[in-house]
């Protein structure tokens, strides 16, 4: 999968500043641009020059790169710890891509939209902060100092309609800038990175991507939020909280720990062992679907006699499962088996702004799930699986994380959290969210203009590995209309966007994006 790197201006990139009517900065702070601007690029201009060349036949191709930093200073020795979860999902990353249909700024290095993007970092010093050891014990932590957010300036040689009908999943990570933490010294490794693509015709995608060690795909997505809503001059309803998960209000005066509780322990020991085992890598292609609210809502009272409280989740994890499970190898013993992936801020009363990770995986394993022609009775085991899952068994897997703990004081390996067996992720949570008006989607409300809403929301994961993952996510349509993106190894993937039993599901086609019609 092919991944950009930051890349800065080259000498015919560099912006020429003018002053006009319509300029609201003092000369002093245009004087701090041009020398920010002068020395970011000048000297990067022979590998951007070389980087370019590599990119030729991209459609992407990016222009420029800054530092984007807090307008208020943090807290000198400011310190943000991660936890045994956070360490445990260090191995992957998350990328979130907002489309809109309309420019959203006109100059970014001297915009208002830079500057309220300053004013929403003050909120958030682990954005700007970077990873570095604690002295005492050698353990990860951020240490925010203010160092900034990457934030790189890109043109797409194409339109935005054109785009998600022909690009596909790879061609789209190229709207994020993003490389992995380095092995050695990561004091100058910007664990967050947003990308500001252009399209023709007006269109804008910001594509923002981060280490899972810092955040989930909430996270990531109140950050773009709260972007917005200080563009808009209004309060941010979200802030971020830097809580400990013991504080939780599960846990003052209730003591509810249920360290008893045995299959989740159970399930991320096996996990933590087999990634000890090397895995055949196999090239991974990623594809995204669109079913309508009327598509659902048909297929929910289709199923509603053999599981009559069934969700839209339900439904999707058991049609792509069991189709996903005929493409694997007849002697695959893991396609029996599928990790569910769970937001438990609400079970455990968490601020829905919670700074980390917020996430639950546990295993429901089904035997012949692949001859299944009918998948009633699969959504109906999900559904239980998923609802049954209670207080205890989080407890019980975030104090298995936090028991991983070695001699000296480090937390075990971080290790596949997305894999090896076949990983669904609910992304549920967002649909109802508190704190929205109208009944609006989580995502949905990231507006910078009142008339420009997205009119696409992308989510991956990145370094996904063994069988594959599938994402299901509320669509911006509303209602019961959801997205599910699909990661597989490429043979698969392609099998699966001509499977004869998605495509006609409902007896109604659904609507395939990013799944890279387009040929070179």
């Amino acid at each position: 999968m092919q991944l950009i790197l930051h890349m800065p201006h080259s000498a015919s990139y560099i912006p020429k500043l003018t002053i006009n009517e319509r300029t609201n900065y003092s000369p002093c702070i245009l004087d701090f641009y041009v020398l920010h601007i002068f020395y970011t690029t000048l000297p990067n201009f022979l590998f951007s020059l070389n980087m370019m060349k590599q990119n030729k036949s991209n459609r992407v191709a990016v222009r420029s790169k800054l530092t984007a930093v807090s307008s208020r200073p943090v807290n000198p020795g400011t310190i943000h710890s991660f936890t045994g979860l956070d360490h445990a999902m260090a191995l992957h990353s998350v990328h979130v891509i907002f489309y809109y249909k309309e420019k959203l700024f006109s100059y970014f290095d001297l915009d208002p939209f830079r500057v309220c993007l300053s004013e929403t970092l003050s909120l958030y010093p682990p954005v700007t902060g970077r990873i570095v050891r604690r002295e005492v014990d050698g353990e990860w932590e951020v240490k925010c100092n203010d160092a900034g957010v990457r934030v790189v300036k890109a043109t797409v040689a194409t339109t935005l309609d054109e785009w998600l009908a022909t690009a596909d999943g790879a061609e789209e990570r190229l709207l994020t800038a993003w490389y992995d933490m380095p092995h050695g010294d990561s004091s100058s490794w910007s664990p967050y990175r947003i990308q500001i693509n252009e399209f023709e015709g007006g269109g804008v995608a910001i594509g923002l991507s981060c280490s899972h060690m810092q955040a989930d795909p909430t996270c990531v997505t109140l950050l773009i939020k709260s972007w917005a809503e200080t563009h808009r001059r209004e309060p941010v309803v979200h802030p971020p909280s830097f809580d400990d998960l013991s504080n939780s209000p599960l846990t003052r005066g209730l003591n509810i720990h249920n360290t008893n509780t045995k299959s989740s322990r159970a399930y991320y020991e096996a996990k933590s062992m087999a990634a000890q085992t090397s895995l055949i890598l196999k090239k991974m292609g990623t594809a995204t679907f669109k079913f309508s609210n009327e598509v659902i809502k048909q297929s929910l009272l289709e199923i509603h006699q053999t599981c009559s409280v069934a969700t839209p989740f339900d439904l999707l994890a058991a049609l792509f499962w069991t189709r996903i499970a005929r493409l694997k190898h007849p002697k695959s013993k893991s396609k029996h088996s599928l990790s569910i992936c769970v937001d438990f801020r609400k079970k455990l009363l968490l601020s829905y702004g919670y700074y980390g990770n917020a996430l639950h995986f546990s295993l429901l394993s089904l035997p012949d799930v692949e001859e299944k022609e009918d998948f009633r009775d699969v959504a109906e085991a999900v559904h239980y699986h998923v609802s049954s899952q209670g207080e205890g068994e989080f407890w019980s897997a975030l104090d298995w994380f936090e028991s991983r703990k070695e001699e000296g004081g480090q937390f075990g390996a971080p290790f596949r959290m997305y894999g090896p067996e076949l990983t669904c992720m609910s992304m549920e949570h967002m649909v109802d969210f508190p704190g929205i008006t109208g009944n609006k989607l989580l995502m949905n409300t990231a507006v910078f203009d009142k008339e420009n809403r997205p009119v696409h929301v992308s989510y991956h994961v990145g370094n996904v590995e063994g069988e594959g993952l599938i994402m299901v996510m509320p669509a911006l349509e509303g209602g019961l209309a959801r997205m599910v993106t699909v990661t597989l190894p490429e043979e698969e993937l392609e099998q699966l966007c001509q499977d004869e039993a998605i495509s006609s599901f409902s007896s109604l086609n659904p609507i395939m994006v990013l799944s890279g019609t387009r040929r070179a």
